[in-house]
C-alpha cells in the first residue's frame, strides 16, 4: 500500500477527485496518508478533515525562501514515510531537494495540454485565459512527473477537451477540470500505486 500526501494550497477540488475515486475503490493500492497546506485558511484543509486525512500547514510566510519551505516539506514527507506526493493546485515553485528526494514519485495535474500554455506564470485562470487569447479549439489537461523544470517533467496522462465558440476563462477552467483533471489525476495515482508506470528519458511506459 502505497502513501500518500497531496500538496493544496486552496478550494481542494482536485483533492476531492482523489477522495472519490478512492471512496469508490478506484485506487486500491493507495492510502491517501497526508495532506499539506501552504495556507492554513485553505478549504482544502476542511475536505481533507471530513474524509479523515491528516492534515499539516506548512506556511509560506513563516519561511525566508522557497528552498527553506521545500526542505521543511521534504523532512514532513519523510517523517510520514510517504511514497508519492501530488500537488492538486500547489501555488508554490518546490526546489530541488524535493525533486532529489522523490525522484519520479511527484506528480503534477496542470490545466492544458502540456507543451502548450505551461511554464512560469500559466497557472489558474491564467491558462484558460491564453489558450483562448491563442484561439486553440482543443486544450485539457495533463498529469505529469515533477522535475525542476517548471511543468517540464514526463507526461503520464493527457485528457483534450474541446473549446466552445462562447467559452469565458472560467467556463473553460470548469469544464477541463469536470471532464478532464478530475477523472486523469486519480488514474495516474492508482497507475503509480499499483507499480505500472516507468520512465525511459521523456516517455513514461504504462504496463497493462
Amino acid at each position: 500500500m502505497k502513501r500518500i500526501a497531496v500538496l493544496v494550497s486552496g478550494g481542494g477540488t482536485n483533492l476531492q477527485a482523489l477522495i472519490d475515486a478512492k471512496q469508490r475503490g478506484e485506487i486500491p493500492n493507495g492510502k491517501l496518508a497526508l495532506v499539506v497546506s501552504s495556507s492554513p485558511r485553505a478549504y482544502a484543509l476542511q475536505r481533507a478533515a471530513n474524509a479523515g486525512i491528516p492534515t499539516k500547514v506548512i506556511d509560506r510566510k513563516e519561511f525566508s525562501s522557497n528552498q527553506e519551505m521545500t526542505v521543511a516539506l521534504t523532512q514532513l514527507l519523510k517523517e510520514k514515510e510517504i511514497d508519492l506526493v501530488v500537488l492538486a493546485g500547489f501555488m508554490y515553485i518546490l526546489t530541488s531537494e524535493l525533486v532529489s528526494a522523490y525522484p519520479n514519485a511527484i506528480i503534477n495535474v496542470h490545466p492544458a495540454l502540456i507543451p502548450s500554455f505551461c511554464g512560469d506564470g500559466f497557472y489558474g485562470l491564467h491558462v484558460h485565459e491564453k489558450a483562448l487569447a491563442y484561439g486553440v479549439k482543443v486544450s485539457g489537461a495533463t498529469v505529469h512527473f515533477v522535475s525542476e523544470e517548471c511543468d517540464g517533467g514526463p507526461i503520464i496522462l493527457q485528457k483534450a477537451v474541446s473549446v466552445r465558440s462562447d467559452d469565458t476563462p472560467e467556463t473553460l477552467q470548469k469544464r477541463i477540470m469536470e471532464q478532464a483533471e478530475w477523472k486523469i489525476l486519480p488514474q495516474a495515482v492508482c497507475l503509480f500505486c499499483d507499480d505500472k508506470l516507468s520512465v525511459e528519458g521523456r516517455v513514461v511506459h504504462i504496463s497493462e
